[in-house]
């Protein structure tokens, strides 16, 4: 059976049944390509990163999997705020930053390992403990450690999960805002987010402690990642109205995509490498990536990041179509019988996004240094990386099936 068969309405339901909740594809469908990215980003010395969106633009696949969190959150919590009330709704919410807190220590404690057991049984010229900054932790765990588990130690690699989690406890105070009216929710998201911007504030901006020994902050910092995390689960609850489909729009939107390649990393290397834009009194476009270097900062959220983000959005939201329509295979051939298994797996992975995000994350610490071993030509690393994208995949159907829980159906 194909998806646009699963897809359709069924033409036998009575009118008094309950319409069932129809998930959109899209949302699954760009989630789980952000997964795949982001194990392709975390591979060290991986080639296929200069392929990845975020070299090609000032957003990435970070803004992708947090605006779908956004979206997917606003499913998954936000009707329970409507459903069981707010205390219930915080409740539900509440025990999923538990989960995610717990996957975020499991993750640290199993790389870590990873790493440790590298240097201690490898005997390698390279250093994996120090690739990753593990210094401190293994030297004189006792402070790490306690800031391990009360998150007041976050190393870079182990980031995203803690900027999660502080942006899930906000959703709570952001479905109290709404009560009082939508508009209270977007100049909440606003301040918060003019709050985080570190070339405004300085020292004093919103942030919080990334290790108890030094002045570094979390390097996603959660009070200006919120903006567009709101801005999805927004768009999902109907706060936000959906754009229209408008050749202006669709024209304005490819031309900020457009715009922003000659600034982007792809654009500054080439101009390093002379290839344009070259002029006897200096690169241009290296200055006028530095001018703008506040507005494209990934920590805090760069306003330029928001907007090319939402360009790339919208562009492909009107290419996949109305609830995904687009993305499903036409016919009865074979390409189209081959794109709809393709699209079942991608849509498998967007819909177990945190147990795919936490072995990626693992996986990808494997995969560099399977590298560093058999080398790094075309062939091996194009192998490296498959084996990787399959084990996302056999990852997302066994918890796909443990969630269905098999063991309670009848014989």
């Amino acid at each position: 059976m194909t998806l646009a068969a699963t897809n359709a309405p069924s033409m036998t339901a009575t009118p008094a049944a309950a319409a069932p909740r129809v998930r959109d594809l899209r949302l699954d469908f760009f989630r789980g390509i952000a997964m795949f990215i982001i194990l392709i980003a975390h591979t060290p010395g991986n080639f296929l990163t200069s392929w990845i969106p975020a070299r090609w633009g000032f957003s990435d696949a970070t803004e992708m999997f947090v605006f779908c969190s956004g979206m997917a959150s606003a499913i998954a919590f936000g009707g329970a705020f409507h459903r069981s009330g707010w205390v219930l709704g915080t409740a539900r919410v509440g025990f999923r930053v538990w989960q995610v807190y717990w996957a975020h220590i499991g993750l640290f404690i199993a790389v870590a390992a990873l790493m440790a057991g590298f240097d201690y049984y490898g005997g390698y010229d390279k250093t994996y403990i120090g690739s990753l900054n593990l210094w401190k932790f293994f030297a004189d765990p006792a402070v790490p450690l306690l800031g391990l588990v009360t998150l007041s130690y976050v190393p870079n690699y182990f980031d995203i999960l803690p900027m999660y989690m502080v942006v899930l406890a906000m959703m709570p105070l952001v479905m109290a805002i709404q009560r009082v009216h939508t508009g209270f929710v977007f100049l909440f998201m606003t301040l918060v987010w003019i709050g985080a911007q570190d070339a405004l504030w300085g020292a004093a901006h919103f942030s919080l402690p990334a290790e108890p020994w030094s002045e570094r902050s979390w390097f996603f910092n959660p009070f200006g990642w919120q903006l567009i995390f709101f801005t999805g689960f927004a768009f999902m609850r109907g706060w936000i109205p959906k754009p229209p489909v408008h050749i202006a729009l669709i024209a304005l939107a490819a031309f900020i995509v457009l715009a922003n390649i000659p600034l982007s990393n792809i654009g500054v290397r080439a101009v390093a490498r002379d290839w344009f834009f070259v002029t006897e009194t200096g690169n241009p476009v290296i200055d006028a990536r530095l001018a703008i270097k506040p507005l494209i900062d990934k920590s805090d959220f760069g306003l330029f990041r928001f907007i090319h983000f939402l360009s790339l959005a919208y562009l492909a939201w009107v290419l996949a179509g109305d609830k995904g329509d687009n993305l499903l295979p036409r016919g009865a051939g074979l390409i189209a019988r081959v794109w709809d298994e393709i699209l079942k797996v991608i849509l498998k992975v967007g819909q177990q996004s945190l147990a795919v995000f936490i072995v990626s994350m693992f996986t990808a610490r494997v995969m560099g240094f399977v590298m560093d071993q058999i080398g790094r030509s075309t062939g091996t690393t194009l192998i490296v990386n498959l084996a990787g994208a399959i084990i996302l995949v056999a990852t997302a159907y066994g918890a796909g099936w443990f969630k269905s829980q098999p063991w309670k159906r009848k014989s």
